[in-house]
């Protein structure tokens, strides 16, 4: 199982926990789910896929850090070997964003590995710096998916 975690809190600044009804819910967007990465441009051909990389499970923990709650964002993940890949690593875009209505309060694209061994594996994405004002956190949504970029956009 690989595990990655992206960003971190600040150490030197006192948290407190948020209790779970206040802090923000986590899912999957629609279309976001499933990624394939193919040995060749022939998307058609299901003999063509090296990977297929799936998001099922999310969870989130949330500190109070000053006017900010801080959320540990998390999502298991399957990884697939196709009829052309093999063990090793595996590239894959994943977005967390932060959203109320049509207001984007956070938003990072990181390019995440993860190891698959012969057949299959699993693996746990993290991004632990997810960051939105406490006083605006009602009707907020996280949304973890995969997106392929780019990777300079909200």
């Amino acid at each position: 199982m690989a595990t990655a975690v992206r960003g971190g809190p600040d150490t030197a600044a006192a948290t407190t926990p948020v209790v779970q009804g206040t802090c923000p819910t986590v899912g999957l967007r629609d279309g976001t789910a499933f990624y394939r990465t193919y040995a060749g441009n022939d998307q058609s051909d299901p003999a063509q896929v090296r990977y297929q990389v799936s998001l099922a499970e999310t969870t989130r923990q949330c500190t109070l850090s000053g006017s900010e709650i801080v959320m540990n964002v998390t999502a298991a993940g399957r990884i697939v070997v196709g009829p052309a890949g093999a063990p090793g690593t595996v590239q894959m875009p994943i977005r967390v964003a932060a959203v109320r209505g049509e207001e984007v309060l956070y938003s990072q694209l990181t390019n995440f590995s993860a190891t698959v061994d012969q057949g299959s594996g699993q693996f746990l994405f993290s991004d632990t710096n997810v960051r939105i004002p406490a006083a605006n956190a009602r009707g907020v949504r996280v949304f973890v998916g995969f997106d392929e970029g780019p990777y300079d956009t909200p």
